[in-house]
């Protein structure tokens, strides 16, 4: 499949979030996928389904979204995933990720090469170092020449300080959330301030672009060593599965155009405001922002 038109490529998960009394498509690759293809830019996810009917359901809604599934695989020996999302009273979520899945034997192909080396951004996800086989598919395609995308889901019992650590030197722009962020910096000593743990990261690691969501206080970005911060927008939180997902999937959008930090930012925000006021990672919308 000629791949020339392929903006983003993704790899990771692609799931089903099973909420009290409801199931929705999801897993962070997969959303920044979807929001990507909403948004106007082409991309495609490298992933893997069951041969069951949860596989077969979610390839077909994404196909009926125009999203490309070209590269997500088969598999006839595992499920599909699922991950058991749990709301509190704030709509954040608690996740209990069922473990050896379909995406935990995501196998490396001839074409992923072309694919990801003509592509403009490799958006990976630290969730997928947690098996070998997805593991050292990943570890070869991160060498390819491709700006990397790290976007960091600390989720226990799957957190590998050696694995993050590799990840943070490959990547040129980073997204985590606060919590991670002083997960992270934590590591390396006791710093207190938001803009101080993010500087103390890209002169670590030399992350070219770090953004760190903070949920409804909004989200700030460290770009070349200057900060720059939004406050975000007051919404009705459904639930916030994706809102971070989307949120990058919307900054990547907006700042491939001119490289405008601030103007990537807010549209950023937005998006993912709206997204949390909708329930799953994947609502359905148009473009309005």
């Amino acid at each position: 499949m000629m791949n020339k038109h392929n903006e983003v490529v993704c790899f990771g998960e692609i799931l089903w979030d099973v909420l009290p009394g409801r199931e929705l498509p999801g897993g962070a690759p997969m959303n920044v996928t979807y929001h990507l293809s909403k948004l106007g830019r082409k991309a495609t996810l490298i992933s893997r389904l069951g041969n069951d009917e949860r596989g077969i359901a979610l390839r077909k809604i994404f196909e009926d979204k125009g999203i490309d599934t070209s590269y997500v695989q088969t598999d006839a020996s595992h499920k599909t995933s699922i991950v058991l999302a749990t709301p509190n009273e704030a709509g954040d979520m608690k996740y209990d990720i069922v473990e050896d899945v379909a995406w935990d034997y995501i196998a490396q192909q001839p074409d992923h090469e072309a694919l990801i080396s003509q592509a403009r951004y490799f958006v990976f996800g630290s969730l997928t170092m947690r098996s070998k086989t997805s593991r050292d598919t990943l570890l070869a395609l991160m060498e390819l020449p491709c700006r990397k995308v790290l976007d960091i889901n600390l989720r226990a019992p799957f957190i590998n300080k050696a694995d993050i650590i590799y990840q943070l030197k490959k990547a040129e722009v980073v997204k985590m959330n606060e919590e991670e962020l002083a997960l992270v910096a934590g590591w390396y000593g006791n710093y207190i301030g938001i803009e101080e743990k993010m500087r103390l990261l890209q002169d670590l690691f030399q992350v070219e672009t770090l953004i760190v969501t903070r949920g409804a206080k909004g989200a700030a970005i460290n770009y070349h060593n200057e900060c720059y911060m939004h406050d975000g927008f007051k919404v009705q939180v459904a639930d916030t599965i994706g809102s971070g997902d989307s949120f990058l999937a919307a900054f990547l959008s907006e700042f491939m155009k001119n490289k405008d930090v601030e103007a990537a930012l807010t549209f950023a925000c937005k998006v993912g405001a709206f997204v949390a006021t909708r329930e799953g990672g994947c609502p359905e919308y148009d473009v309005m922002f």
